[in-house]
């Protein structure tokens, strides 16, 4: 303690201080001089006693930092008592269950970008290994015209498979990142639905189904029209997959004072009911999916809606269809 040059100085100011008060006291009697020195003393034996605690306490702090610096964030530091170390070690174990919040969630992002890594490995596996293995097959010069058109033809879906799987997750990322800047633009619905319905109007062509759409030409609400068909177009093309041919899908739209209500149905073979909970999970199919299922569309539209003050629900049954229930609000409360 004594080897800080501050408590060195603090003592010798104490000493000076008493010296004064010694030479003031002989100017009165010897016992006036003998209490001011006494009196000194055990001011002086205070002060570096309440000091010598201070820095025992400190000492302890600096410790506790060392340990928690070291990863150990069980440490309990808080204290009932008033005063300035108090509240220190009050403010060190706020600190403390921060840093231990944020251990957590970073183990728990790690844990998710590995398992995300590995998903991706896996959806990228299969592709590229049919491919290699079609390429070994039109290395064969006997091979017919007709088998190398069907093997060329399947690597071209394969790869525009592996585009959209890659495109997809690219527009995940960016959205996880916050990185992406949703416009605010005044959106009628009838415009987004007329834009989201183009890219699947073929694929419901080639299965006869057919679409109803309903609502105000006037229904509105506060997005971005380009990322917000991304996610509409990503729910018509689960309704197309689960509809069977000569299905019907429903869109009907309305507001009010709260929100804007989008609703998109379908009557094909339905969600089952255990899969319901993990339908927006990334990578995640159901017990119907089909073989070409990916498992990412749905989890790009839950993303995409959220990300604008916006909710989606999904109700089905097996068998009997599902239902999609977008809800855009007005305000967020």
């Amino acid at each position: 303690m004594l080897r800080n040059l501050e408590v060195r100085v603090f003592l010798l100011m104490m000493w000076v201080i008493a010296l004064i008060g010694i030479m003031t006291a002989a100017f009165f009697s010897i016992n006036v001089i003998v209490i001011v020195f006494l009196v000194s003393v055990l001011l002086i034996a205070c002060s570096l006693a309440f000091t010598s605690w201070r820095y025992r306490e400190i000492a302890k702090l600096s410790g506790y930092l060392r340990q928690i610096s070291g990863g150990n964030y069980s440490l309990d530091l808080r204290d009932n008592f008033e005063g300035e170390l108090s509240i220190l070690k009050n403010n060190i174990y706020k600190v403390t269950f921060m840093l231990s919040e944020q251990g957590s969630l970073l183990q728990q992002d790690k844990i998710q970008l590995t398992n995300a890594i590995s998903d991706i490995s896996h959806q990228l596996k299969t592709p590229l290994t049919s491919m290699m293995m079609m390429t070994d097959f039109l290395s064969d010069a006997n091979l017919s015209v007709e088998n190398r058109n069907k093997f060329t033809r399947t690597i071209r879906i394969q790869l525009e498979r592996i585009e959209w799987l890659v495109s997809s997750l690219l527009k995940l990322s960016k959205i996880d990142a916050g990185t992406v800047q949703f416009k605010q633009d005044q959106i009628t619905v009838k415009e987004l639905i007329l834009k989201a319905l183009e890219p699947v109007m073929i694929p419901m062509d080639i299965k006869e189904q057919t679409v109803s759409i309903e609502g105000n030409d006037t229904v509105s609400f506060v997005g971005d029209l380009n990322w917000t068909s991304e996610a509409i177009i990503n729910i018509l093309k689960n309704c197309v997959e689960y509809t069977l041919e000569g299905g019907v899908i429903t869109i009907s739209f309305s507001e009010n004072a709260l929100f804007t209500e989008i609703v998109i149905a379908d009557n094909g073979k339905g969600i089952a009911k255990e899969d319901l909970p993990y339908i927006f999970k990334r990578f995640f199919k159901g017990a119907n999916a089909s073989e070409g299922s990916i498992g990412i569309g749905l989890a790009m539209a839950h993303s995409i809606i959220t990300n604008q003050n916006g909710d989606i629900e999904v109700n089905s049954k097996n068998g009997e269809g599902t239902q999609f229930r977008i809800k855009f609000y007005k305000q967020v409360i």
